[in-house]
């Protein structure tokens, strides 16, 4: 069952627009959808078998983890952690690199509008290369206060995609303090309702997803192109969800570095600029999994109580996700 989700992921997901940011690759004007549009008999359907295949998905990864090839890679992985704080610094300094030379300033729709931003970038760049945690944090600091005028600038909405530079920041700032093991949760946490929150948008303004597909030649796989956007979607926002709850992180992060290398090769350097971070990140999850806590569903003893947790778990977030998201869109 691990494995056909896998494939199904991999399958759907080779289109790249499941993970792209529709907004960096359409000069469309956003059409919002009607609540009564989105909630399609193909969105319900879709929505209820992904909630029982969640439910089913929690007694299988129990026998997983014995198979003893996964408990001889997660073994060599565990012994990786080590390096995650410093390929998440030099990631981001690299990352910041990138941006600098092709002038955007953390995504590509957001451009370096003045000298003192290009400095600043240059300035965490060079901070976050000296390896020292003082060091680290000044160019963390730096990079906040980048990322908070942005904020102030574009509005909190537009910047809940991008939530993932904010837990990027904040696990530098950790670094060597007492509480450093919260970094890794965090990361997780944002990571992963950043790509929910992203799914939403695909759902709420399906014209701009709809104007990638017929543009770029995004193959659909024989489905009708508004379908594939719903199920896109779906497959988006499962992934950011399994993250959330601490699930299938690490096969979850391998297909997700295949998915934005696919769309690196489909879009290009815009591509790179905008999901570079993202690529880190998902090494970091890679060499991670999740030692930092227990899944959520495990606070639940019986099976059955799991798989009810699980279901309704993912129908709750799924809802309050598209209804926050409908009303400040």
């Amino acid at each position: 069952m691990v494995i056909s989700l896998a494939v199904l992921i991999l399958f759907c997901s080779g289109a790249a627009v499941a993970d792209a940011h529709v907004k960096w690759f359409t000069d469309v004007v956003p059409e919002k959808e009607t609540i009564i549009g989105i909630l399609s008999p193909l969105f319900m359907g879709i929505a209820l078998f992904v909630a029982v295949l969640l439910a089913v998905l929690t007694q299988v990864l129990p026998l997983l983890s014995k198979w003893k090839l996964m408990l001889k890679v997660d073994n060599k992985l565990d012994q990786m952690r080590r390096y995650s704080i410093l390929i998440l610094k030099y990631g981001l300094a690299a990352a910041l690199l990138i941006q600098v030379v092709s002038g955007s300033l953390f995504v590509p729709e957001f451009e370096i509008s003045s000298q003192l931003e290009s400095i600043l970038l240059w300035s965490a760049i060079i901070l976050l290369l000296i390896p020292h945690h003082w060091a680290t944090k000044a160019g963390a600091l730096v990079t906040l206060w980048l990322l908070v005028k942005l904020l102030l600038a574009v509005g909190l909405f537009h910047m809940l995609d991008y939530g993932f530079y904010l837990a990027i920041i904040v696990a530098l700032l950790l670094e060597k303090t007492k509480v450093q093991n919260w970094g890794m949760p965090f990361l997780y946490l944002a990571t992963g309702l950043s790509l929910c929150w992203v799914a939403v948008e695909k759902w709420v303004f399906p014209t701009m997803a709809l104007d990638i597909i017929e543009n770029h030649g995004v193959p659909t796989f024989g489905f009708a192109p508004a379908a594939f956007v719903v199920m896109a979607a779906f497959i988006e926002f499962v992934v950011g969800y399994l993250l959330v709850v601490g699930i299938l992180n690490r096969l979850l992060s391998i297909v997700l570095t295949g998915i934005f290398i696919s769309t690196t090769m489909l879009f290009g350097m815009t591509e790179l600029v905008g999901h570079f971070m993202i690529h880190i990140v998902l090494i970091i999850f890679i060499i991670e999994g999740v030692s930092f806590y227990k899944p959520p569903v495990e606070m639940h003893k019986r099976k059955l109580d799991q798989m009810i947790f699980i279901s309704l778990n993912f129908l709750f977030a799924l809802s309050l996700f598209l209804l926050i998201y409908y009303r400040f869109a």
